[in-house]
């Protein structure tokens, strides 16, 4: 039950973080982005921001412990800051 019980946290763990990886990836890529596509990157950031959203709330569920939840928190803002700068 507890290997079955940290997967289940794991994983939506797994995409906060490989989403906020992304997400400064394509932020830092932006500047040098041909001016015809940065509207698609922007959408990609977009994108990836609600799914690390969804899966933050999947993280929840699990019960994670405060400081793996303030963590990802932090997480959280950060692409948020990207998104609020986008806008």
């Amino acid at each position: 039950k507890a290997k079955i019980e940290a997967r289940a946290l794991a994983i939506p763990t797994n995409l906060v973080e490989t989403c906020h990886k992304n997400i400064l990836s394509i932020h830092s890529f932006l500047p040098h982005c041909n001016t015809n596509i940065t509207s698609d990157a922007k959408v990609g950031i977009h994108t990836l921001a609600g799914a690390a959203r969804a899966a933050y709330q999947t993280v929840l569920v699990n019960s994670p412990p405060e400081e793996e939840k303030m963590r990802l928190q932090t997480l959280l803002k950060e692409i948020r800051d990207v998104e609020d700068e986008l806008l």
